[in-house]
């Protein structure tokens, strides 16, 4: 006769937490917009420039490869902005995004898995269109800094 399950065996029957997705992303502020992306698998939802980090990858060299293939242009100078939480829009699942301001060399055309580009202050048309985690923390980071207007 089997014996009766216990607390401890069914820990295994609960799901593990979910994931958490890594990227590095670029702040490319100009004139006093920010650039924005969308991806053709969500072409209404406006993210920042960059990506998922392939292994053995920096976050340096994963930025300037995502600027690379996304909208041929390379960073040429770039510093910490800051560390973002919250869930990824696309995914839907925990994010841990590490953003970059960035100055770019080149002229951003969008290629690859991108839809469009555009430049948003964070206050006209595009902003309720921009994915959570660029509206709650990158706007406010970029204004407090006075990189965009507040």
């Amino acid at each position: 006769m089997p014996s009766p399950k216990t607390h401890l065996d069914r820990v295994s029957d609960v799901d593990p937490a979910p994931p958490v997705i890594t990227v590095v992303a670029a702040a490319i502020v100009t004139d006093r917009r920010l650039l924005i992306v969308s991806k053709k698998a969500a072409p209404a939802v406006f993210y920042l420039p960059g990506g998922k980090p392939e292994e053995g990858e920096s976050d340096m060299q994963a930025l300037a490869r995502e600027l690379g293939e996304e909208l041929g242009i390379a960073p040429v100078r770039t510093e910490p902005l800051g560390l973002v939480e919250d869930v990824a829009a696309l995914e839907g699942l925990p994010m841990r995004m590490t953003v970059f301001s960035a100055d770019i060399d080149g002229i951003p055309e969008p290629a690859a898995e991108l839809a469009a580009l555009g430049w948003t202050d964070g206050c006209d048309d595009y902003a309720p269109l921009l994915a959570p985690a660029v509206r709650n923390h990158v706007i406010p980071m970029l204004q407090r800094t006075g990189r965009l207007p507040a």
